[in-house]
């Protein structure tokens, strides 16, 4: 702590890739986070994830999303704890999974993180947390409605072939 402030460290987008991305792309950087306000709580993240579809945003973006900013944070899925609150719905001491991206630290008022994204709690009893980026998070629901409820999947009727090559859904 310094000066009442949580010095967190980022990983920020440094410049726009040509190719695959390598470590000059990014740069590690140090903030101050500020004490949390009335209604918001501060989350340490546990867990980042770095999805393929992320590497569009670091060239481009699309159209559902503009390219990552220079010299910031990459958006992207993240699990952390709850280490303080002014939020009455979220307490010390709880996981939840966020858009945050890529730091330690981050303040949130519940309703949508930095990246306009909702909080969501995640139970650590449930299953482990990480799998909240993963087969209990968007790639796994994305898998589950493309087989079971758009593809209409039958067991002991339909084969599925699986490729790695769409990504992690």
């Amino acid at each position: 702590m310094t000066d009442n402030k949580i010095v967190s460290r980022e990983i920020h987008l440094k410049q726009r890739p040509k190719g695959f991305p390598t470590e000059e792309n990014f740069e590690i950087v140090q903030v101050h986070i500020p004490e949390s306000k009335e209604g918001e709580f501060l989350v340490r993240n546990i867990w980042m994830s770095l999805d393929p579809h992320m590497r569009i945003y670091m060239a481009k973006g699309t159209g559902l999303m503009p390219a990552y900013q220079l010299n910031k944070p990459p958006s992207g899925g993240c699990v952390g704890q709850v280490i303080e609150s002014r939020n009455d719905k979220f307490k010390a001491g709880e996981y939840v999974l966020g858009n945050s991206g890529w730091r330690e630290y981050w303040v949130s008022k519940g309703n949508g993180d930095s990246n306009g994204q909702d909080i969501v709690k995640v139970d650590p009893k449930m299953a482990p947390i990480q799998y909240f980026l993963g087969i209990l998070g968007i790639t796994g629901f994305t898998a589950y409605v493309g087989l079971l409820k758009i593809g209409q999947l039958r067991e002991d009727v339909d084969t599925v072939f699986v490729s790695t090559a769409a990504g992690g859904v």
